[in-house]
């Protein structure tokens, strides 16, 4: 069969993603298999593949592949997160674009446009998903605003709140002042920005000033004599107007005289106390601090302990509030600079630093956030998260590297009360009612609110009863995903009552996420696994590192860094992208990404394509018939190559599977590359490659093609899960095969019995002697042509390799000595010496020069081992196995240096 001479992508990775769908490889029902499942973290219905997608879903399609093809039902659940707070801002953003405002809307109109524009684009990031390669069930593709899913949602917080976990308050939370929303801790940014760090001076109040109307007594300050002044460092000056105290620790000397004393806030003339609390580091700035309890969550908790007013400085849109008294609807920036040059011309600025810190930005909107008090709905996580916390330290879910686990631990010891309510109109509605009275209850629909309100206020008109305008947080609706992608009934009706999928796939296998977001999803979602079936939700959790550009930045839009997906798999092929991202990217390690990581998959594929177009033109020879009995025709070299290569495949397989279980997914590949690069392409195809007479090259006999078509198949199915389109493309070409014999479902292999070690290590003496005489020839400039002689000095015959390295080294003969060979070049591999005499005579002094180079260089290796060997804490904290790999090197140098030196004194 005619092959193409060079391999092209797009034709095979769109002709075999169809044929896998067509033929339904991906779908899953429950059978009398072993399930094998994983969720997909859902992206959000507003995204397109970035980098960060491409290396998640590859990473799980990995592992799906993997197993479906060692036997197991595979299932790989796709959906997508409706995103409250991204895709509200993008429909406001459309309308806005079409002279709409979201205010003139009802929340019914509104609703509609968000779900024509979610049917509109919601899917656009799964259809590319598939460019990738992904093999998810399609069929169970979720949306956790689907019906069920939502209605999960719902009986959740119901049964919460009936337990006793849910309740409503006034908190502080990050408060989003473009989006109007509260948000959650991970969807706040944190930057490094420059800022301005204002030193002010706040005047001490004395008993015997006289006062007049306006200060907190009911009065203003009309004179002070003798003015003293206690002074304030702030970066967020135009919060003075919410001062209600300043504080200090009661250890500090040097404000030890102002206990029981007050201060006047500048601007707003208020008259506030000193307090005196540990909380105050004395060693920071100018160890004194001014508390504004609604505007910063620490100043709230010192006002709660000492009972001070709450004074709310900011509207809930970034302006300056009636309540602040001055600067009312001023923008919080600009009130910061105005707020600036006011008190610089008061007096009042002692003075002012540039300083870098870090500045909290909305994740969806970018506006800075701002701590604010608000009422909300929050989940009180203090005896729920427990076993959650369980499930990590004692190992039952297991966090991949085990690095995280110290870091998830102490976030899940001191874990807060989660903020749930969000103030957004596209979500899960939160179903709560009140009755205008002050009366709240929480039930799934209006009529059965008001019954319940009935049996608080008899008088109840229902026409008063109003729901709450509030959704829930996105998470609250995702940290369910496991369960309810399978049986969104599960909340109410238990596991006793679960279905078929739920029983069969859950708890599912593996959990493939960003470690940013361990705590509020992955941790939640054990939270919810826990409470509602009594099951952790996934056995592991493998977390992925961030993308980032080579110069170690993260990757963004606005930094213009960050190269299109869908580009990149033009350029290099889909399997080219799979294998550039992966061979980087250790587990819980960032991945400097560059392109030339993608360029050296794709030549990987070529690599391999070249390979199966080497093996598909050999021609094959029957085996002679002589005396009515077949005789081999098979090469000697090519009967060791293949003996070896059946083990070498054997051992490294074994250690593939092992990096697989422990999740090692970049050595799991790079072990992968190397077994086809080198041991297949460079050491066994050039062992069992047929030579050249007269130009032409002479067939292979059929015992070695069959065995080579066998082992190129075991590496087409090794190589499936990182390659799945070219492993299928060459798998076809091989022979025709059905639908039911796809590489897909074709059955990992397995390695031998019994690995012949030795021999394996018997032919990497053989490799690196070839690779030795190949260098002496083009270091004494020989043709690769002409016939040289190898002597090894030894006192028994190993023999196994030697066709094989008479062939690959081109010799005359590989012959055994127990002595010197004089006038021959030397040169020593591990403790064994070899010699090659040369048709001309050796330069003595350019032998000489060499040996001596050689010798400088192995009495340096050696210096470097023994420094680390002599550093006691490196002997104390490494691995057993470290020492013993570093003791090795001492003991091969040492040999080394012996023989060197025992050469030179044989040419002096």
């Amino acid at each position: 069969m005619e092959i193409a001479k060079t391999y092209n992508p797009q034709l095979a990775e769109a002709t075999w993603y169809n044929y896998w769908i067509d033929h339904k490889f991906f779908k899953s029902t429950p059978d009398n298999r072993t399930p094998f499942t994983i969720v997909i973290p859902p992206p959000n219905v507003t995204g397109v593949l970035h980098m960060g997608h491409m290396l998640n879903n590859t990473i799980q399609d990995v592992l799906v592949r993997r197993a479906r093809m060692l036997g197991f039902n595979a299932c790989w659940v796709p959906g997508t997160d409706h995103a409250s707070i991204a895709t509200e801002a993008k429909v406001v953003a459309l309308l806005k674009d079409q002279g709409i405002n979201k205010s003139d809307l009802s929340r019914e109109e509104f609703l509609k446009h968000a779900w024509g524009w979610k049917e509109k684009y919601g899917g656009i990031i799964l259809e590319q998903l598939k460019k990738l390669g992904a093999s998810c069930d399609w069929d169970r593709t979720r949306f956790t605003m689907d019906e069920g899913m939502s209605e999960a949602v719902i009986d959740t917080f119901i049964d919460l709140y009936n337990k006793g976990y849910i309740y409503r308050g006034v908190r502080m939370v990050n408060w989003d002042p473009q989006g109007l929303t509260a948000v959650s801790d991970e969807e706040v940014i944190h930057k490094e920005a420059t800022g301005k760090l204002v030193y002010v001076k706040y005047e001490i109040y004395t008993p015997d000033t006289e006062v007049l109307e306006g200060s907190m007594n009911g009065n203003s300050r009309a004179s002070v004599p003798e003015k003293q002044f206690i002074v304030i460092a702030t970066t967020r000056p135009e919060t003075i107007m919410g001062d209600t105290a300043v504080c200090v620790n009661p250890t500090d000397e040097r404000y030890a005289h102002l206990k029981g004393k007050h201060v006047i806030v500048p601007v707003v003339n208020r008259v506030v106390p000193i307090i005196f609390d540990e909380y105050v580091d004395a060693t920071f700035g100018t160890g004194a601090l001014k508390v504004t309890p609604a505007h910063d969550i620490n100043d709230f908790n010192l006002g709660q302990k000492h009972k001070l007013p709450t004074i709310d400085a900011l509207t809930q849109d970034g302006k300056i509030s009636e309540a602040a008294g001055v600067y009312i609807g001023l923008d919080r920036f600009a009130c910061r600079k105005q707020i600036i040059l006011d008190l610089t011309e008061q007096g009042l600025v002692e003075k002012v630093e540039e300083i870098k810190n870090k500045v909290g930005y909305s994740e969806r909107t970018n506006a800075v956030i701002e701590p604010r008090l608000s009422m909300q709905w929050f989940l009180n996580m203090e005896d729920i998260s427990k076993p959650a916390l369980d499930a990590i330290v004692n190992g039952d879910v297991k966090l991949i590297p085990e690095k995280f686990i110290n870091t998830y631990k102490h976030w899940m010891e001191n874990v807060r009360d989660w903020c749930i309510s969000r103030q957004l109109w596209w979500g899960q509605r939160i179903p709560a009612w009140y009755d205008g009275q002050g009366n709240t209850v929480v039930a799934k629909t209006k009529e059965e609110a008001i019954a319940l309100l009935k049996a608080k206020n008899y008088s109840l008109d229902s026409n008063d009863v109003k729901q709450d305008d509030d959704v829930l947080d996105t998470w609250f609706s995702s940290w369910l995903w496991p369960m309810t992608v399978f049986d969104p009934k599960i909340i109410t009706n238990g596991w006793d009552k679960a279905n078929e999928d739920l029983k069969y796939y859950y708890p599912t296998n593996d959990l493939v996420t960003a470690p940013e977001i361990l705590f509020f999803w992955v941790a939640r979602m054990i939270i919810a696994g826990k409470e509602y079936t009594g099951l952790k939700p996934f056995n592991n959790v493998y977390l992925t590192g961030i993308v980032r550009d080579k110069q170690g930045r993260k990757m963004s839009k606005s930094l213009g860094n960050s190269p299109d997906p869908l580009d990149l798999i033009a350029k290099y092929g889909a399997d080219g992208v799979r294998v550039g991202m992966l061979l980087c990217s250790p587990a819980g390690n960032d991945l400097m990404f560059d392109e030339s990581y993608c360029e050296q998959g794709r030549n990987f594929a070529n690599k391999v394509w070249n390979a199966f177009r080497l093996i598909n033109g050999f021609e094959v020879s029957m085996p002679e018939v002589l005396e009515g009995r077949e005789t081999s025709n098979q090469p000697e070299s090519s009967k060791t190559a293949i003996t070896w290569f059946e083990n070498k495949l054997s051992e490294q397989l074994e250690i593939i599977n092992d990096h697989y279980s422990k999740h090692r997914m970049s050595d799991a590949l790079m072990t992968t590359y190397k077994l086809m690069w080198d041991d297949f392409c460079a050491w066994y195809l050039e062992a069992i490659k047929p030579d050249f007479v007269d130009g032409k090259s002479l067939p292979i006999d059929k015992t070695t093609f069959d065995a080579t078509i066998h082992f190129l198949e075991a590496l087409l199915k090794i190589m499936h899960p990182w390659m799945p389109f070219i492993t299928e493309e060459i798998w076809h070409i091989i022979k025709e095969r059905s639908a039911k014999d796809c590489i897909i479902v074709a059955e990992w292999p397995t390695s031998l019995a019994t690995i012949d070690k030795k021999q394996i290590a018997e032919f990497e003496v053989s490799k690196e002697l070839v690779t030795m005489v190949r260098n002496v020839r083009a270091q004494k400039q020989l043709s690769p042509k002409e016939k040289l002689e190898v002597f090894e000095k030894s006192n028994s015959n190993r023999s196994y390799f030697d066709a094989v390295i008479i062939k690959l080294a081109n010799l005359s003969a590989f012959n055994y000595t127990t002595e010197k060979v004089d006038g021959a070049f030397s040169f020593q591999i591990e403790t064994t010496e070899f010699y090659i005499p040369l048709s001309s005579n050796i330069n003595v002094e350019e032998e000489k020069e060499r040996l001596l180079k050689e010798l400088e260089y192995q009495k340096g290796f050696l210096k470097s081992v023994n420094i680390k060997l002599s550093n006691e804490k490196f002997v104390a904290n490494a691995k057993p196995e470290v020492i013993s790999i570093e003791r090795k090197k001492e003991s091969d140098a040492l040999s080394k240096i012996a023989s060197l030196e025992q050469q030179l004194k044989s040419i002096l």
